[in-house]
């Protein structure tokens, strides 16, 4: 498929500028000529009208000797031929001077003064004529015309119109050249922004320099260096991230390769048992580790988001909490859940979210409280899955809280909690691995994908408490459709019951 041309901010603004600069000379141009015709018209009837006027004045001066001294006078002041002008010089019975086929009538009339112009054919041309009558004592009045064709002021007016042209013609080429040069300066800085940006790399990422940007243009490079600084912030995140799991995973790494040469070089059946027995639970904190890395992948904003579907929050879980029976059954721990909000257990708490993900939430919160709680307690370990629902600033929540009967986290901890490869070391009294400190870490960065949150507190009783909040849908029918497959639907009838272990 072809692409589409680019558009070019240079020749859309030249395009812009100059057509109506051009289209602007065109209008003066033919204003201009509209004008000079006018004014020629004008200046040519005013003319023949002068003409006219002097001769019917030397008619009256000469008196009853005007047919005698007038014809050559007025031979004489129309002999120019480069004027084309005729004329006439009659009593209407008697021819006394010029042209007697000039017209004594016609259309399109004026006065003038004295003097009566219009419009006339006369041998096949059409000519502008002024005409004065003297009035004699005796007999009819003298009529003089002075005639001029009407293709000789359009002449005229072409030389006006070239005079007022040229300069005109001068001034939009200055124009167009003063439009290039401001266009070309004023884009000057958009192609300065491009070869800044073109010196970045991925390790530097520096800020572009406002100084000289116009004020027009920031609001781009602000935009520009607010996703520099979020590309920046990103890569060093990942790069931190990046370290720290190689960290992380070079040790059970590290302890996989040292049991396997240990297997590998044992002569005695026993040590090679103990050893495959490592490396396999070496292996398993690698995996484990791998998983929980891959959980921080998934949790980052993107694509995940494009993935949320209808969530029953209080059907996923109980069916996570059932997951993990085994293994609480393992180090004998009492894992139950409670559904506080609905005595009868039948209105879905329907949350928008990946089903993967808050499983995971859930998974992990149980995993972490397994890890911390006694089994040797003489009321023995116990841990409790509370589903509810809340009002947290007008916007209804779905409230998931796990609360264990262990030692609880200290005070000078809580602010850590939530950070990426973060141990409570020494607080693991159930004989299980404290981890790589990454599962408390997911749960914040998937309850901030679902806009939602996760804190801790100290349970009432003594022990852990962690909740997490998950908005709810704001229109809700009951009995309306999650993605909880069939058997998540089937137990929510026990919903209202513990789930003691």
């Amino acid at each position: 498929m072809p692409q589409p041309a680019a558009n070019s901010l240079r020749r859309t603004l030249l395009r812009r500028l100059a057509a109506p600069l051009s289209l602007l000379a065109l209008m003066s141009g033919l204003i201009a000529y509209w004008l000079a015709w006018q004014y020629t018209q004008h200046v040519v009837d005013r003319s023949l009208a002068d003409l006219a006027t002097a001769i019917s004045r030397q008619i009256q001066i000469a008196g009853p000797e005007a047919p005698i001294t007038v014809p050559p006078l007025a031979q004489a002041m129309f002999s120019d031929p480069v004027e084309h002008l005729v004329y006439r010089i009659s009593t209407g019975d008697t021819e006394i001077a010029g042209d007697h086929n000039l017209p004594l009538q016609g259309t399109s009339v004026r006065r003038m003064h004295y003097a009566y112009v219009f419009e006339t054919q006369y041998e096949g041309v059409t000519v502008r004529v002024a005409q004065v009558r003297v009035e004699q004592p005796k007999g009819n009045p003298i009529v003089v015309e002075v005639g001029q064709a009407v293709h000789h002021r359009f002449r005229i007016a072409a030389e006006f119109l070239v005079a007022i042209m040229m300069p005109l013609l001068l001034l939009l080429l200055a124009g167009w050249v003063i439009v290039w040069r401001v266009v070309n300066q004023q884009l000057n800085p958009l192609t300065a922004l491009a070869d800044s940006l073109n010196r970045q790399t991925h390790t530097s990422l520096e800020p572009v320099d406002e100084t000289y940007v116009p004020v027009e243009i920031r609001p781009l490079t602000g935009a520009l260096n607010a996703l520099l600084d979020r590309l920046k912030s990103a890569l060093d995140a990942q790069r931190k991230f990046i370290a720290d799991a190689a960290h992380q995973l070079r040790t059970p790494l590290t302890a996989v390769k040292l049991h396997a040469e240990q297997a590998a070089v044992a002569r005695d059946p026993q040590q090679t048992l103990t050893a495959v027995r490592e490396l396999r639970a070496a292996a398993d904190r690698a995996v484990r580790l791998s998983n929980q890395l891959l959980s921080l992948a998934r949790a980052e904003p993107g694509e995940q988001a494009a993935r949320f579907v209808n969530v029953d929050m209080a059907a996923l879980a109980f069916d996570t909490g059932a997951e993990w029976v085994p293994r609480a059954l393992a180090v004998q721990v009492d894992l139950g859940f409670q559904r506080l909000d609905d005595p009868s257990n039948d209105h879905p708490l329907t949350a928008r979210g990946n089903p993967v993900l808050l499983h995971e939430v859930i998974a992990n919160l149980l995993d972490n409280a397994l890890k911390y709680v006694p089994p040797s307690r003489i009321d023995g370990g116990r841990i409790t899955v509370t589903v509810s629902q809340t009002l947290i600033d007008g916007v209804r929540m779905a409230e998931i809280i796990v609360e264990d009967n262990g030692p609880g986290v200290p005070r000078s901890q809580q602010a850590d909690l939530f950070k990426r490869f973060f141990r409570g070391d020494g607080q693991s009294e159930a004989g299980v691995d404290s981890g790589a400190g990454l599962g408390l870490a997911i749960v914040h960065d998937i309850m901030v994908l679902h806009h939602g949150s996760v804190h801790y507190e100290d349970a009432p009783e003594g022990g852990a408490r962690f909740i997490a909040r998950v908005p709810l849908m704001r229109t809700e029918a009951p009995g309306a459709a999650t993605n909880a497959d069939a058997p998540r639907t089937a137990k929510k009838s026990a919903h209202s019951a513990p789930m003691d272990i």
